[in-house]
């Protein structure tokens, strides 16, 4: 892994095709439900000290994934997301701080549902700079979080006859990312 401070200072775009934006949910306390956003944008702007960097981040709710059309149709209408009236999420970071070798926080605001509140993305990288075949610059990093889904408004539910509910409350979102740095900022050598 490199070091935040070893890439090189510019806008960074998210390749959405070769990047994930995921979540995991508890289904009947007994499983876990995987899914994804199929549709996403998001900037990471790196700057001359790395501390000053921004990431800025939007998903297409309507994209979520999860492998089943009607939990799908479900997720999407008013009990859960509501992508009628709250169509995207969206995540700006107000901080960027070191938290161990080759590892940061980023601080920020998450939108969801017309809610806003403060998450920490715990980030792994990034790797270090490459370029591709076709001459782009690139990057990667991983990043995680947890949230309480109810803390956003998305409170639906249903009992279950033996004690417990249907879905958890607790979602880990987890992110897969491809970086391909500007053209704009990339000086050929």
């Amino acid at each position: 892994m490199a070091n935040l401070a070893d890439l090189s200072p510019g806008t960074w775009n998210v390749d959405t095709s070769h990047s994930v934006v995921g979540f995991t949910a508890r289904h009947l306390m007994i499983s876990k439900v995987r899914g994804r956003f199929t549709d996403f944008s998001g900037v990471v702007t790196i700057a001359d000290d790395p501390l000053q960097s921004h990431v800025e981040a939007t998903v297409d709710l309507g994209s979520v994934n999860t492998s089943d059309d009607q939990r799908d149709a479900h997720l999407k209408s008013a009990d859960f997301l509501d992508v009628e009236k709250f169509p995207t999420v969206t995540f700006k970071s107000s901080k960027i701080d070191p938290a161990g070798d080759g590892e940061w926080k980023a601080s920020g605001e998450l939108n969801i549902h017309g809610v806003s509140r403060p998450v920490v993305l715990k980030v792994e990288g990034p790797t270090s700079e490459e370029k591709d075949p076709w001459g782009n610059v690139r990057a990667g990093a991983s990043a995680t979080t947890r949230i309480k889904r109810s803390d956003f408004g998305l409170t639906w539910n249903a009992a279950l006859e033996t004690g417990g509910i249907l879905v958890g409350d607790d979602l880990k979102i987890e992110l897969e990312v491809s970086l391909i740095k500007s053209t704009a900022d990339t000086v050929s050598a």
